[in-house]
């Protein structure tokens, strides 16, 4: 009967680590995950910031500013390209969340614009940021610092290094 009931325990637990995987951060309707930034050089004055951001609810929302200590400015950027010319712009309405999808802020695309760094951003820490919505309010995030140059933070179970990564120090909503 012990078991049985190690076993069960040791299921309930993986259950618990996965579902924290899927969405570090919950505000209203949305779920907030792969919250990541990367490595900076010693001397860069910006960085971007990354998140995935689902809305399961009914209403739209709308992402309307980001801040941090980390940084003089934050801003919410898009690149895009324009005329055969990458472009990048600053979007001074927010970004939109529609209802029942999901928005990426990921390199060359959407995302957190971090200008006037205080200092370097450090693979294996975090940077702390607070997002605000529209409807939802506000959201205090952290983000995985990945290596300089990184394409994306993989997140999925099993795909990265849980030694370095502490998902005890997430805060909820």
């Amino acid at each position: 009967m012990k078991l049985w009931t190690s076993i069960a325990a040791a299921t309930a637990l993986t259950l618990a680590s996965l579902s924290a995987t899927a969405a570090d951060y919950t505000a209203g309707d949305l779920s907030l995950s792969k919250t990541w930034t990367r490595a900076t050089p010693p001397k860069a004055k910006a960085g971007g910031g990354f998140v995935e951001i689902v809305n399961s609810g009914s209403q739209d929302d709308r992402l309307i500013s980001a801040t941090s200590d980390v940084a003089k400015n934050v801003e919410l950027h898009e690149m895009a390209v324009t005329d055969g010319v990458m472009k990048m712009r600053e979007m001074q309405d927010g970004i939109e969340i529609p209802a029942g999808e999901t928005v990426t802020l990921k390199p060359g695309g959407l995302h957190i614009m971090f200008m006037g760094l205080n200092q370097p951003f450090e693979e294996g820490t975090t940077v702390p940021v607070v997002l605000t919505f529209e409807k939802a309010g506000d959201v205090e995030i952290e983000l995985d610092v990945a290596k300089m140059g990184a394409k994306s933070m993989k997140h999925g179970h099993g795909d990265h290094d849980h030694g370095s990564h502490d998902h005890k120090n997430h805060s909820k909503n």
